[in-house]
């Protein structure tokens, strides 16, 4: 496919609405006691109930409906205390019963909208329409048998909540940073783990274009199930292209339902309008009418952890932290976490946010670990912060001999590994006066250079100084009294 390199394309306007499937992280199936952990050999978490079987009866997974209040909550949605069920009619392999228990007409949540921020600086709300409850369909292997497609029903009545934006977004990067930001709720909320690649959450993107100014929508093209945020983001954007050049050519969108080839990066025909299913749908006869009421609303809020948005606000307007900092530290929930009981034990916070992004994500970088693994108390961290800050240990030997030193001995504080470790800092002038005489007194040469102008070599004069003082001095104030020795030469 040719790319509009003419202009043509600023004629039109993406318009992209999301449908995303959360996965539930609950420990049972949404309607029967079977197991609903991910993996285990084929056909194992199954029962009569999830396997369709006549007489079987349906019950409604009570932290199902925990979580998918509480995701509505995070949004802001409207939580509708009258839920209804329905069946949803198809036929396909992995759908034992032959339907998809979900919601219809009554969804748990409506309305409500995700901030997202984009790298321009500015920000915007992408409109949520609902929110509801389902129950996820079996898995379909087409490359376990040379001759067979195989069915592997694990799956079959495991939680999902589904996500259906209305169609604000206009970028691909809207649709990147919605997902991103989806992503983050479900993790802070410990409702889902967000693993794309395992297919905990799925994303079906409705796609057309318009020309801008238009108040009316183009026919839409529903690409399915997009298993990672990257095959969201080219998806969109080759279906751009696609419908510009076919409507610029005087063709048609047609309405169809679409699959993604992430090796290609183009989109193929799933099946057309007039192949689309008819569903069906009608109230599920085995299933009484969900009632909540204020108080269970309540109760849960009152559990719900601070959110993202939330943390990003306070660390900016609050904290003094810089838009990226902030972003850096809410991007991971456990991070986040980190640092909310980092900043219980130091008032430094622009220390304690350098030391997390720096020194401590570079050695979980280096040895694949989380913050959760690092095996380093908070407080611990926030006394080596305090050491620092105080002038008793350098930063340098801070980062580089205490912190090694206390991620293999997590019972001992800061300062007890700083004195055993002999790194606290000169306080004698007269020490540190002999210091700079020795390194002076070393190089004559590069004193005269530097009486010549050439300022640069005060770095030789303070690596001399850190090694022979073995770096238990003050860098900021040596340098000042080396720079005042050198000038009086």
């Amino acid at each position: 496919m040719t790319n509009l390199t003419d202009g043509i394309s600023d004629k039109y306007e993406l318009v992209v609405g999301l449908e995303v499937h959360a996965q539930l992280s609950t420990l049972s199936k949404s309607f029967s006691s079977d197991s609903a952990a991910f993996g285990g050999g084929p056909n194992q978490h199954v029962s009569p109930i999830s396997l369709g079987h006549p007489g079987t009866l349906p019950r409604i997974n009570k932290k199902m409906v925990e979580y998918a209040v509480k995701m509505g909550l995070a949004c802001n949605s409207i939580i509708n205390l009258y839920n209804t069920f329905a069946r949803k009619n198809y036929f396909y392999a992995d759908l034992p019963k032959g339907y998809q228990i979900t919601q219809d007409q009554k969804p748990v949540c409506f309305g409500g909208s995700v901030l997202v921020r984009l790298h321009d600086g500015s920000s915007k709300k992408i409109a949520i329409h609902h929110i509801h409850m389902e129950e996820d369909a079996g898995k379909s292997m087409h490359d376990q048998h040379h001759d067979d497609s195989l069915i592997d029903l694990n799956r079959a009545g495991v939680p999902l909540i589904e996500i259906v934006t209305q169609p604000d977004i206009r970028s691909s990067e809207e649709a990147v940073q919605f997902l991103t930001e989806v992503r983050k709720l479900v993790r802070y909320l410990d409702i889902c783990d967000g693993n794309m690649e395992e297919g905990s959450m799925r994303c079906d993107a409705n796609i057309s274009v318009r020309l801008k100014g238009s108040t009316t929508y183009g026919n839409r093209c529903e690409v399915k199930n997009l298993n990672s945020i990257h095959n969201v983001k080219h998806a969109i954007e080759h279906e751009f292209i696609r419908q510009v050049e076919i409507i610029e050519n005087g063709g048609h969108i047609d309405q169809n339902t679409l699959n993604f080839n992430a090796d290609t990066g183009e989109t193929l025909v799933l099946r057309s309008k007039e192949m689309a299913n008819d569903y069906r749908y009608f109230p599920e006869p085995d299933l009484m009418p969900l009632v909540l009421n204020q108080e269970y609303l309540n109760k849960i809020r009152s559990t719900m952890p601070a959110l993202p948005n939330e943390l990003y606000a306070k660390y900016t307007a609050e904290l003094g932290l810089s838009d990226y900092d902030a972003g850096v530290i809410t991007a991971d929930r456990e991070f986040a976490l980190y640092f909310e009981e980092l900043i219980k034990h130091t008032g430094n916070y622009k220390a304690a946010a350098n030391w997390l992004m720096g020194t401590v994500k570079s050695y979980l970088n280096e040895h694949s670990l989380s913050i959760g693994e690092i095996g380093l108390k908070p407080e611990t961290l926030a006394g080596v912060i305090k050491l620092v800050e105080s002038g008793k240990v350098n930063n340098s030997s801070a980062a580089h001999k205490l912190f090694p030193a206390l991620l293999k001995n997590g019972n001992k504080n800061a300062e007890e590994m700083a004195i055993e470790l002999n790194l606290l800092i000169i306080a004698d002038n007269n020490d540190v006066s002999l210091f700079i005489h020795n390194a002076i007194a070393k190089f004559p040469d590069k004193v005269k250079e530097y009486q010549n102008g050439k300022k640069g070599v005060l770095g030789l004069f303070m690596g001399e100084i850190m090694k022979s003082s073995k770096g238990k001095i003050d860098p900021q104030k040596t340098n000042q009294l080396l720079i005042k020795e050198l000038e009086s030469k």
